[in-house]
Formats: structure tokens, C-alpha cells, sequence
């Protein structure tokens, strides 16, 4: 819908109804595409992970290829053909949503050498892994973040914005909802990693044949690098979708304010505000994860010491109180981050005004951005490096070596399940209040300057 605001601002030539039906149309062109992409993931039962990665790329690319074909004939017959530009946008970003893809997966899966040369870090202990993995992090934010902007600027100038900057602003817009429209088959191979992980410690507690945990590593293996590539899509995408809501921001005080002049002090504030956001958020999210995690081990310990039967087998341990555990927690520890999303935007408002909110959104979108896709890469990078040392390299599992690298891997967990992928919840969620609230936001800035003046 915000997309629709945005594109039917100043253009006579689209209504916004019009430009609301185009995105939600390729929606659902993308749902559709990716159910019939699903056909050509086939692989045999002995298929190694090569042959499972690719299998998976086929059903990606093809559903990328449908959608193309699909999108095309709904802008010829919604829009019209003078406005192919607009498609051109769109399939920008699902040309960007590859790219990102393909480097995830190049910087995390353990068949390239970003993440075989992180496992040689182990042999020297943790330290060097964990050093070695967050370099990597780093490091692999180089691709997405060239893409994203090569996106920005290629969807700006296609959809018309150089004439029409309302019309380039919906080609943003649109080049976030192609790099999401093949989410069905990216959602699904993101989803499958956890199921793979658990069918694997399934076969490890049940003591089943040396044969099913090695495919169950395999598909685990995957799992993560396909994780990590799913979250890729989504970190890129919600980059575009903030960008194409700052914009919406922008048009919504244009009648207050006309001009950024970035040497005024409340936007250099903003910026600042803006930046440190993320960080905060991650430490928050964090630290709830780490506080989990503690009363999960002081519930199995007292479990053990309450029922030393357990690690006999004959007894059977309380599941429901360790899963309580996992709920309660998850839902109490993410209230405050929550609510830092709802009120920073809001409060820098009110005290700085429309000005600095502007700044502050883009200082999130910067900062949040670059530490999603760190935070997101090294996690499935530490992971497959652990999965490739227990694969046989470096002495296998048991050795010190394989030591090192668990402990990069429980690093990893709350980087790649946790912090990173919520900081894309964080930049649509101050984007999104942050429009809601300006009417509001700019009345209340007035009422606090008269009050402190």
C-alpha cells in the first residue's frame, strides 16, 4: 500500500489504485512461481551436497525465470507498454536478490574457500575462530551492499525517475518486491535448514546407523548455507522496502519541510541516533538469548539433580518446562527492543522534529543494513565451518580443532538466528511508525518548542 502512496504522488498518469495492484499482483505471481519452481528441485537419495545446492538453485532460478515472464504480462496489461520501465525495475531487483544470494551462499557454504579457510582457523583454538569468522562477516557485506545501491540507482533511472522522481521512487518500491517474489521457494529452503538440524539430532540421540547421520549432516550443511541465502533475500529487500518508506516520510512533511541541510546539528544528531540504533537493538536481543539460555541450563540441571534417572533412561525428563522456558522468555526479553522501535522514532520526533526523524531512519538504514548481513553471514559461516570439520577435516569430530569451531558455532547462533535477521524487523518497524505518527510527531514538536522556548 505504501507503494501505491508513493507512486500515485504527483503522477496523473498512474492511479493509485493501478499502482496498488501492480505490487500485490507480482505477489501473487511469486507465490505461484515458486510452487511450480518446487517441480525441478529433485536430487537422488545418495546426491552429494553439491548436488543437493544445485538441484535447489534450479528451483530459485526457475521460479525467477516464470516470474520475469509473469510480471511482464501484467504491466503490459495493467500499466501499459510505455511503462515497461517499471518492469525493468522489478526484475532489477530480482537480479539483485541473486546476486546476494549467490555471494551468501559463496561466503558461507563450506564447498567455497571463505569458510574452509575459517576452519583452518580452528586448529589454533577459538579465539582465531572467532576472530576469522567475524572478518569473514565483514567482509561479505562488500557484494550486498554494491548490489543494493547498483539496484537503487538502476530502478530510479528505468522506472522514469530522472523525469518523474515519484514514478522513480515506485521503481524502488517495486525492485524490493521483485527481490521478494520468489520468497515461496526462498522461505521454503530457509525453513527447511531447522528441520534438517533437529532431523539430525534426532538420528544422533535415537543411535541410528553411521549412514543416516552422514545425510542428515549433509542436509543440515545445506540448510544453513540456504538459511543464510534466505536471509540475504529478506536483509536486501528490507534495505529497498525502509529506502521506499523514507521516501514516503520524506513526501508526507514536504509542506513543513522543503530542504536537508546535512551541517544542521539536529540532522547530524539523527544520524548518529540512527546508527547507534541497530547496535542497541543487537545487544538487547542478544543478551535475551544469553538469559535464556541460562535459566534453559538451570532448569536441565535441576531436572538431573531432581531426577538422576534421566541420565540413566529411567526416567523421563520434564520437556514441557524446558520449552515454557524457550516461550516465556522469547516473548518477555523482546518487549523492551520492541518498544525501542516504536518509541525512538517517535520521541526523536517530538523533541528534534521531522527533520531529524528523517535523519535518524536513515542512519538505521545504513547501519542496520551492513550489520544484518555481517551478523547473518558470519553465524552460517562459523556453523558450516564446524559441519566441515566434523566432515573429516582436521582431525574430525573430538578433535581440538572440532572444539574450536563449536564454539564459533554457538557464537554464530544469535548472530544468524537472532540479532540479525530481527534488525530487519527493526528498520520497516520505526519506518512504518514513523509515517503513522507524523502528523502527530510534528504537532507535539511544535507544543515542545513552545514550551522549552
Amino acid at each position: 500500500m505504501a507503494l501505491g502512496a508513493v507512486a500515485s504522488l504527483g503522477l496523473d498518469s498512474i492511479t493509485a489504485l493501478q499502482a496498488i495492484q501492480v505490487p500485490v499482483s507480482i505477489a501473487t505471481i511469486g507465490v505461484l512461481c515458486s510452487i511450480l519452481g518446487t517441480f525441478v528441485v529433485r536430487a537422488k537419495g545418495d546426491a552429494s551436497q553439491a548436488v543437493l545446492l544445485g538441484a535447489l538453485r534450479r528451483g530459485t532460478y526457475g521460479s525467477t525465470a516464470l516470474i520475469a515472464i509473469g510480471s511482464f504480462l501484467l504491466v503490459i496489461l495493467t500499466l501499459g507498454s510505455e511503462f515497461l520501465g517499471i518492469w525493468a525495475a522489478m526484475i532489477v531487483g530480482l537480479i539483485a536478490g541473486n546476486i546476494i544470494g549467490y555471494f551468501t551462499e559463496y561466503y558461507t557454504s563450506d564447498h567455497y574457500k571463505p569458510t574452509q579457510l575459517l576452519s583452518n582457523e580452528a586448529l589454533t583454538g577459538p579465539a582465531t575462530t572467532i576472530i576469522a569468522g567475524m572478518s569473514l562477516g565483514m567482509l561479505s557485506t562488500l557484494i550486498p551492499v554494491l548490489t543494493v545501491i547498483g539496484a537503487t540507482l538502476a530502478a530510479f533511472f528505468l522506472s522514469g525517475g530522472a523525469a518523474t522522481p515519484g514514478l522513480g521512487l515506485y521503481g524502488i518500491g517495486l525492485s524490493a518486491v521483485g527481490m521478494l517474489s520468489t520468497l515461496g521457494i526462498t522461505l521454503a529452503t530457509d525453513a527447511y535448514g531447522p528441520v534438517a538440524d533437529n532431523a539430525g539430532g534426532i538420528a544422533e540421540m535415537a543411535k541410528m546407523e553411521p549412514h543416516v547421520r552422514e545425510r542428515t549432516d549433509a542436509l543440515d550443511s545445506l540448510g544453513n548455507t540456504t538459511a543464510a541465502t534466505g536471509k540475504g533475500f529478506a536483509i536486501g529487500s528490507a534495505a529497498l522496502t525502509a529506502l521506499a518508506l523514507l521516501a514516503e516520510y520524506g513526501n508526507k512533511i514536504n509542506d513543513v519541510v522543503m530542504n536537508i541541510n546535512l551541517l544542521d546539528p539536529k540532522i547530524l544528531i539523527g544520524l548518529f541516533l540512527g546508527a547507534m540504533l541497530p547496535f542497541v537493538f543487537s545487544s538487547l536481543s542478544m543478551r535475551a538469548v544469553g538469559r535464556a539460555a541460562g535459566d534453559m541450563v538451570n532448569e536441565v540441571r535441576r531436572q538431573f539433580r531432581e531426577k538422576p534417572g534421566i541420565l540413566e533412561g529411567t526416567e523421563r525428563p520434564d520437556y514441557a518446562g524446558c520449552v515454557a522456558i524457550s516461550t516465556q522468555g522469547a516473548q518477555r526479553e523482546m518487549v523492551v527492543p520492541s518498544l525501542l522501535a516504536v518509541i525512538a522514532p517517535i520521541l526523536t520526533g517530538i523533541i528534534f522534529g521531522p527533520f531529524t526523524v528523517i535523519a535518524l531512519l536513515a542512519g538505521a538504514l545504513t547501519s542496520g543494513f551492513v550489520l544484518a548481513i555481517m551478523m547473518a553471514n558470519a553465524g552460517g559461516a562459523w556453523d558450516n565451518a564446524k559441519k566441515f570439520i566434523e566432515g573429516g577435516a582436521h582431525g574430525g569430530k573430538g578433535s581440538d580443532a572440532h572444539k574450536a569451531a563449536v564454539v564459533g558455532d554457538t557464537v554464530g547462533d544469535p548472530f544468524k538466528d537472532t540479532s540479525g535477521p530481527s534488525i530487519n524487523i527493526l528498520l520497516k518497524l520505526m519506518s512504518m511508525v514513523s509515517i503513522v505518527f507524523v502528523t502527530t510527531v510534528i504537532a507535539l514538536n511544535d507544543l515542545f518548542i513552545r514550551i522549552f522556548s
